[in-house]
């Protein structure tokens, strides 16, 4: 048997300092719906859990300022249902509500799903050494290259990773402009949650752009008028409890029946939440129809690669992201 130890500390200071008292192989856990799935799975093995479930203050969820804010530490269930959020923000409602089963979403964080792993069956079930994954063993190589590849990326890939980045969450986010609040050891950050994920490139083991010891303890997404013609639309092999094949998010800011500002982020088909900038620019100063959607599709996914499995998800991805731009525009399908 392997030793484990425990803590729960009260407070974000005393939480960094259990982490760096504790040293390598301490893992910070909250609702532990993705940490214990891996460790079960043998691809992650802490010798040192930091419980910051209950550290205070952090299931605030805060939308009377000017931005939304949501504690790291609320569940993905009380974000979803808030009233504010649900009327306003619908884009964010729904990418939680369409993430899990509702007894996942009363357990899991909104801070933890910003840090959820890949779904890329080589990094999940190559832990005893049967597949190589770079994300998992640097330098060991990919198995999906060439491998069994109908569930990898085609946008952001590289030659050392093809897995998609597997959250709801992140990529509504993404679409709005949100801000990620972090502590650690140097003391309080915030970064927009365009520089928190990184591409594969030649590490993919790298995910996201915290240091070691640092803390998720907020998110702030901007408010704008854009919120409330908001849509969150997920494509899946089937309808409930399954991660996205394609997803997309979309908030249109509207000037008369034209568009005056597209926020657009996909998902299910790249490395990392995807920002489109490509479908936002066709979309900009045009009325919402199903040319117009399906043009902003296309733009979308005009620099994606496939490979020997995944072709599809460039048209069922085009297409769901037009579907979403329908909906949001209060259109028809």
């Amino acid at each position: 048997m392997r030793s484990l130890s425990y803590v729960r500390p009260s407070n974000i200071g005393e939480a960094i300092e259990a982490f760096a008292v504790a040293g390598e192989g301490a893992r910070y856990i909250a609702g532990g719906t993705t940490l214990y799935d891996l460790m079960k799975l043998g691809v992650e093995r802490p010798a040192h859990l930091i419980d910051i479930a209950s550290l205070e203050g952090s299931d605030r969820i805060d939308t009377s300022g000017e931005v939304l804010f949501f504690g790291a530490g609320a569940l993905m269930a009380d974000v979803a249902e808030n009233e504010v959020v649900r009327r306003d923000y619908p884009v964010l409602a729904e990418s939680l509500s369409k993430a899990a089963s509702q007894q996942l979403r009363n357990m899991a964080t909104v801070g933890g799903n910003l840090l959820q792993r890949t779904r890329c069956p080589y990094f999940r079930n190559g832990a005893i050494g049967a597949y190589p994954c770079n994300k998992r063993a640097p330098g060991s190589g990919c198995a999906a290259i060439g491998g069994l590849d109908r569930g990898q990326a085609v946008l952001g890939i590289s030659d050392a990773c093809t897995a998609v980045s597997p959250g709801d969450w992140p990529v509504a986010l993404t679409a709005m402009d949100a801000w990620i609040e972090l502590h650690g050891p140097d003391g309080a950050r915030s970064i927009p949650i365009a520089e928190f994920y990184l591409l594969p490139g030649e590490t993919p083991h790298r995910e996201f752009s915290i240091v070691a010891g640092e803390i998720v303890t907020g998110i702030s997404v901007p408010k704008t008028e854009a919120g409330r013609r908001s849509t969150y639309l997920k494509v899946r092999d089937r309808e409930s409890y399954a991660f996205a094949l394609a997803s997309a998010a979309v908030a249109l800011a509207m000037e008369g029946d034209r568009v005056r500002q597209a926020h657009i982020a996909i998902g299910g088909v790249a490395t990392r939440p995807w920002r489109s900038h490509e479908a936002e620019a066709v979309l900009s100063g045009r009325a919402i129809d199903r040319q117009s959607a399906l043009a902003a599709g296309r733009a979308a996914f005009a620099n994606a690669q496939a490979g020997a499995h995944n072709a599809f998800k460039i048209e069922v991805g085009a297409r769901t992201l037009a579907d979403a731009i329908m909906t949001a525009g209060g259109k028809t399908q």
